[in-house]
């Protein structure tokens, strides 16, 4: 599990991700396509084309960048449509 600090935003990428994206060209993802700044501490959330696996792309600070990985086995990750807009979420 990460240990995420209270007030850490998450946004999720609507749509689909490219997964062969590694950690530079999916910051550089969220700075084009979010308008926001990667290494700002919130945590940026990316799914595949086939709902199997997303990543996580996340600056805590002094440690760094890091990019967590998740492939389901079975099913799907449910994920909002681009037509959805603005979904909020809540810690629970």
């Amino acid at each position: 599990m990460i240990p995420i600090e209270s007030g850490v935003r998450v946004w999720i990428a609507t749509g689909h991700t490219d997964m062969r994206r590694g950690m530079n060209s999916l910051g550089l993802l969220v700075q084009e396509a979010f308008k926001r700044d990667p290494h700002g501490g919130d945590l940026y959330v990316f799914r595949g084309k086939s709902g199997k696996l997303i990543k996580i792309l996340w600056h805590d600070g002094p440690m760094g960048m890091s990019l967590y990985a998740k492939r389901l086995e079975r099913g799907r990750f449910l994920w909002p449509s681009p037509a959805d807009g603005v979904v909020t979420i809540t810690p629970a």
